[in-house]
């Protein structure tokens, strides 16, 4: 019989290195898929582009076809994604560049005009800018243009010091009218035209064989992973959540391994970010599926939202086999998946294919930080009664909603039970939750941080909607589309997803939830001040074994309030139940009572074998 269970632990042992290997090379085909590509733009599929992106314009079409004769990028073939973007972003800037050109010296305001402007105006040592001056040298199109433009810079309506004032803001005006000449007829270069022009222009293996290699990379790693979590059920042995090795392992204790980990999803997220075009081969891998739930194509945020959901669906199923005996993690887990797959990815995708808003109907203000946004706004108010409910439903969420269930179960129904970016922090991230700092050093930065990012939403919330509402462009003379445009690259990229995501390996798995999300400093207020949500202490029982504390991914020292018998009442608290699940003599234990919370008012400290006065509560 010991030999039968040996054999079999064996065969688990030999098939979970077989899993490994598996995922491994599913893995490096998936990195790989990035690089591989055949590039070559020709006449014909530059008409094909065009023509699938409604751009119906034969001057643009032969404007670039003669650029790219000339830059060299027509009819070659490349195997360089690098060297063919570079040379293709080379020859938008010459089409654009020449069509500029062109089309200011026939409409735009040229300098011979200007310098004419500038003599006229000029008289007794006065700036005389006037329709009358603009009528003796101007056409009568280009007239009206700067009439247009520049009334406001009329003498009738301002007066000018001495020609140098006037210079400059006579020349910003142009060079704006300059630049928007011709803009009809150019290429955009941008991020997302870049993609779609990569993907177009793409004839490789992945473009022709989507199938085979959506089975060869996200097929492999899911075979592989569903294996090695298989067979470690029966590697884990009897009943109790398993922590065997995680700081011996290099993977879960800041080792090689794990700050390889940690350069990739860096790696991986400034890429998605900021330069989706390199990830063209991906985007194409998972188009089909993107036309069978919305009939779009796939972007970079389908590729992003369909790997978040695989990347949490895997890391799930190993929070089940690790608690496959705590009944409130299993059911957890469960839940916050369901959210994400449901509410985050599929549901907003299939509103899209029947013509209705993109819409995440669990993301609330100020996480969604672009919910009040001008163009969100519109975009919900002219989709009729459906945008008009998710507008109503998204503020109801934010002031009503969200407060009263804070009330009543504290951060963590939201936090560890719904929010996408706290499921992908409990499945993806659950290996690397011991890395957080406990500190107290860590605790101020922690609050100072997330507060200033709250503090940064609203301003930022409330200049937006002043502008939308009252037609200004800034408040307090800072542009509106400025403190945005910082919020959006500040926090909803670099923070949130390169340093939320990509620091988990050597910050733990809540370094965004802790230090960043400004939805978590809007709950925790709450929850610190008016809720009914405690972990509630038993510290005669307490053994001071630490467990609870070492994995506490909010850097929440437990211990100390355990051993004081101590309500944890902490802001950052997301209710998690990890310590709870970790303790081995039940001394912690998440409620949701009207009960007067114990804080620091236990005379007594219990330690092994002893007790002694709590000096706080002298």
């Amino acid at each position: 019989m010991e030999n039968f269970i040996q054999f079999q632990i064996n065969s688990m042992k030999l098939l979970n290195q077989i899993s490994v290997f598996i995922f491994l090379i599913g893995f490096l085909l998936f990195t790989s898929v990035i690089f591989l590509g055949k590039y070559e733009v020709t006449e014909k599929n530059v008409s094909e582009f065009l023509l699938e992106n409604d751009i119906k314009n034969d001057t643009i079409q032969n404007g670039f076809i003669s650029v790219i004769s000339k830059t060299g990028l027509k009819d070659k073939i490349y195997f360089n994604q690098f060297k063919f973007i570079g040379d293709l972003q080379f020859s938008i800037t010459q089409h654009n560049q020449l069509i500029s050109e062109k089309l200011i010296e026939k409409d735009g305001i040229v300098s011979e005009e200007i310098d004419q402007l500038y003599i006229a105006i000029q008289k007794e040592g006065k700036i005389n800018y006037s329709k009358e001056i603009l009528s003796q040298i101007f056409t009568e199109k280009k007239q009206k243009l700067l009439e247009e433009q520049t009334s406001w810079m009329f003498s009738s309506e301002k007066q000018y010091p001495d020609l140098a004032a006037f210079q400059k803001d006579f020349e910003t005006k142009i060079n704006e009218i300059n630049g928007n000449i011709g803009v009809a007829y150019r290429l955009k270069n941008d991020a997302y035209a870049l993609l779609n022009m990569t993907q177009s222009f793409n004839e490789g293996t992945v473009t022709k064989n989507k199938g085979l290699w959506l089975f060869l990379t996200f097929g492999l790693i899911t075979i592989g992973a569903f294996i090695y979590h298989l067979t470690n059920i029966k590697l884990l042995g009897p009943k109790g959540i398993k922590n065997n090795g995680i700081f011996q392992n290099a993977l879960t204790n800041r080792g090689w391994l794990a700050y390889l980990v940690f350069g990739y999803l860096v790696g991986f997220y400034i890429v998605l970010y900021f330069f989706p075009y390199y990830l063209n081969n991906l985007v194409t891998l998972v188009s089909p599926i993107s036309e069978s739930l919305s009939g779009n194509p796939a972007s970079h945020w389908f590729l992003y939202g369909l790997m978040y959901c695989f990347a949490m669906t895997l890391m799930a199923i190993r929070m089940f086999v690790k608690y496959r005996n705590n009944n409130y993690q299993i059911l957890r887990t469960s839940v916050v998946l369901f959210f994400q797959i449901a509410f985050a990815f599929l549901i907003p995708e299939i509103l899209v294919r029947f013509n209705m808003p993109y819409y995440d109907f669990k993301n609330a203000w100020p996480l969604d930080y672009d919910f009040f946004f001008d163009w969100n706004i519109n975009n919900l108010m002219s989709s009729g009664k459906v945008g008009i409910f998710m507008l109503v439903w998204g503020i109801v969420l934010t002031i009503i909603i969200v407060p009263i269930m804070v009330y009543f179960f504290g951060k963590r129904w939201y936090c560890s039970w719904v929010c996408g970016c706290g499921g992908l922090a409990e499945t993806l991230g659950d290996p690397y939750r011991q890395h957080s700092d406990k500190s107290l050093k860590a605790w101020k930065i922690e609050r100072w941080l997330i507060h200033g990012v709250l503090v940064f939403a609203i301003i930022m919330t409330g200049a937006t909607l002043y502008t939308f509402f009252s037609g200004a462009t800034s408040l307090f003379g800072i542009e509106t589309y400025t403190l945005q445009k910082s919020y959006g690259f500040l926090i909803g990229a670099v923070f949130s997803g390169v340093i939320g995501t990509g620091f988990y390996p050597v910050m733990g798995n809540r370094v965004w939830c802790r230090f960043g999300c400004p939805l978590a400093a809007y709950m925790g207020l709450v929850q610190r001040f008016k809720s009914k949500f405690r972990i509630t202490t038993n510290g005669g029982q307490c053994i001071s074994c630490g467990n609870c504390s070492t994995y506490c991914e909010q850097g929440i020292d437990v211990r100390a309030y355990a051993q004081k018998g101590e309500d944890i009442v902490r802001s950052s608290c997301v209710g998690c139940g990890i310590c709870s699940a970790v303790c081995p003599r039940g001394v912690l234990k998440l409620e949701n009572s009207n009960a007067p919370k114990k804080i620091d008012d236990n005379p007594l400290i219990f330690e092994n074998n002893m007790f002694k006065i709590n000096p706080s509560s002298e």
